[in-house]
Parts: C-alpha cells; sequence; structure tokens
C-alpha cells in the first residue's frame, strides 16, 4: 500500500469512497459539490488536497481530505484534515494511520504549524487511533 496525491484519473475509483464516507455520516450532497470538491483538488490555486491510500493491485483503499489555511495565532499555516475514510473491507491494516501519517508529512514539508481535525463523538473505533496519534484539546464544536 502507498500514500499518494490524488490523481484526475482516480475519479471513478474516489467516488465509491467519498459516497461511503456520506453515507457513514448519514449525509447526501449535490453533485455540483462532490463535482466542485474534485475540481479543486487538482488546482493548484486551491489550497485543498486529496490523498488517496492505493494498494498493490492499483485499487483505492482510502481518502483523506485537506485544506492548508492560515490562523491567527501563528504564522505558518494550519493544515485541516476534513476527512478521512477507509472501505470497511480495507480496515484494521493500520490504513488511517497510514494516512494521518501522510497529512503530517506534507503539513511538515509546508511549514503548517498545525494539523487538526474533527470527528463525531460517538466515532469511538476512530477516535481510539486519533488518542494514539494526536492530543484531543477537549474543544467543543459550534455551528450555524
Amino acid at each position: 500500500m502507498i500514500v499518494r496525491g490524488a490523481h484526475p484519473t482516480d475519479r471513478a475509483a474516489w467516488e465509491p469512497l467519498w459516497q461511503g464516507y456520506l453515507a457513514f455520516y448519514e449525509s447526501e450532497l449535490p453533485a455540483a459539490v462532490t463535482d466542485t470538491t474534485w475540481s479543486r483538488f487538482h488546482n493548484p490555486a486551491e489550497p485543498m488536497l486529496c490523498l488517496v491510500a492505493e494498494d498493490d493491485d492499483g485499487s483505492l483503499l482510502g481518502f483523506t481530505n485537506l485544506i492548508f489555511h492560515r490562523g491567527t495565532w501563528t504564522i505558518g499555516d494550519f493544515c485541516y484534515l476534513e476527512d478521512l475514510f477507509v472501505a470497511p473491507a480495507a480496515r484494521n491494516r493500520g490504513i488511517a494511520r497510514a494516512l494521518i501519517e501522510a497529512v503530517y508529512a506534507l503539513a511538515d514539508q509546508r511549514g503548517a504549524e498545525r494539523v487538526y481535525w474533527l470527528t463525531h463523538e460517538t466515532n469511538t473505533t476512530a477516535r481510539k487511533l486519533y488518542d494514539q496519534v494526536a492530543r484531543h484539546l477537549g474543544f467543543i464544536q459550534y455551528r450555524r
């Protein structure tokens, strides 16, 4: 398995993973949002990227979507790991950890001073991993 940046030709393999991620969170998005998101990943002017985990046979096992942005608390950018998903059949193989580590490496390469993400409090399986690779600082998200 390797982790690499998504290529435009990965769309057909990425989209079922994306739909699985949305289903996990009991969400749906209009096709236009997915199309726009995918195009942003491949536009060098955008701060948004997608990394994919690829199996030895070329199939995609998972992805993470991230955004680099400025912050008011540092000079360097922050890296927001917005989405992370591993196909159910590929879980418990270290793929999520590898994707997070790839985000850390990319953030370090770009001089980001913070990598952060959110998950639902009931996502206990993922939180077990997150507690190993990051610190939970107790913040609560509010949304309009």
